[in-house]
Formats: C-alpha cells, structure tokens, sequence
C-alpha cells in the first residue's frame, strides 16, 4: 500500500484532468516517465490512467520538491491550480482523502487580482495532521515564526536546511528530516556567530566556542548545558 489511499489519488487526478488541457497532462506524464501507461481520449480516460499508474506502484519522479513517488507528484500537482478548484467537488474529496491519510491541506490567503477576483498564485501545501490529543500545540505557527526571524536576520543557509527538513518530514523521509535538522542548527549557531562577531574563517567548533565564551553576554550558557 502507498503513502496515500485510492480515493486521495483518484481525486488528485480528477483535479488535474479538471485543470489541466490534454496537451498539458501529455507534458506531465513525459515529465513522470508514464507516456507509456497514459493516454486517453476523454478526461475521464486521462484520470483512470493517472490513477492507476501511480496505484500499482509508478516510479520515483523529479518534482521542484525534489524526488518523490508518482503518487505524492501528482497530489502536489493538484494542490497547484487549489484557488480555482477550491469549490469543486474533486477538490474536496482530495480534502476528504488527505485527512483519511493523516494530512491536511493548507490553503494560503487570497488577494484580490486586477478585475478585483478573489485568486492566488501560491500553490496549498500539505502537512501532517497534528496529534489530537495535544491541542495547544500548533507546529505550524511555530514554523512560520522560525522562518519569519530566519529570513529577518538572513540566516539564510539555516532556512534552507530548515525547508527541506519540513519537506522531508511531510513526505515521511524521518531520516532525511532528521539530518537536515542537524544540519540546520549548526548553520543557524554558525550564522548566529558571525552575525555577533565572530571570524566567519572559524569552523563550527570554534564558533560554538566563541557564541559561550566570545560574546558578553554569552549566547550559549554552560549553566544550562548549552
């Protein structure tokens, strides 16, 4: 069984074959390596081979997340045209599956385009489904907050790792996200030291070093084991 269930795919497909012309679905099956197992004369034909492509285990494919499987590319492609499907019924019964499958969709705000339409370029993005039995906690804000003082200060090697490190985590690639993680304090404590003074020639050690002993008063406490 794959990462989501039959319904999420299905519909996935049918938004697609809701927003996309044929020519454009023909692009995306070359992209995915799938011309072979795609086709069809009609849109419904165009979302049962979609379906059943990514159901009986397609290959892994380049997206502009990186590499993903079938599945998990043609759910990101759906959440691209959201804003004009969002009132759809396909759109909704992805909505329905993602929940079934532990995630949710995240829809961004709207602006007002030049003929004064409600619209968005920003494509929803998927995140897994907080525990129910921990309601205050809210991952999401606490991201969001993390990246606006990332980009405010430029930290920006650090927000890079954080980003994959957040898109590994929602296409469940725990070891991934748990390197990047690492990867992302020691840029985010390096950064940290430059910002404050320290030779940017130093190597992560060293910068540590100078953030507990370099700066007063110190970054890093020893007191807390820091």
């Amino acid at each position: 069984m794959g990462e989501f269930n039959r319904m999420t795919v299905v519909a996935a497909a049918e938004v697609i074959s809701d927003s996309c012309s044929h020519s454009d679905i023909d692009v995306l099956e070359v992209q995915w390596g799938i011309e072979d197992r795609g086709g069809g004369g009609s849109k419904p034909a165009r979302v049962v081979s979609l379906s059943k492509a990514a159901i009986e285990g397609g290959p892994t494919v380049y997206t502009e997340s990186g590499q993903v499987s079938l599945e998990r590319a043609i759910i990101e492609q759906a959440l691209m045209n959201w804003s004009t499907k969002k009132d759809t019924p396909s759109w909704q019964k992805l909505k329905a599956g993602l929940r079934f499958d532990g995630f949710e969709i995240v829809e961004p705000d709207e602006d007002d385009d030049v003929w004064g339409r409600r619209a968005s370029r920003t494509p929803a993005t998927l995140v897994r489904m907080l525990p129910s039995d921990a309601p205050e906690l809210n991952m999401r804000e606490a991201e969001n907050e993390v990246v606006q003082l990332l980009k405010k200060h430029s930290l920006s090697t650090a927000e890079g790792h954080l980003a994959r490190a957040m898109s590994a985590f929602q296409r469940g690639e725990w070891s991934g996200a748990n390197g990047e993680l690492r990867n992302f304090l020691e840029s985010y404590f390096n950064e940290i030291a430059v910002l404050m003074g320290c030779d940017s020639t130093y190597d992560s050690r060293q910068k540590r070093d100078y953030l507990g002993g370099g700066v007063e008063p110190p970054f890093l406490l020893a007191d807390y084991n820091e």
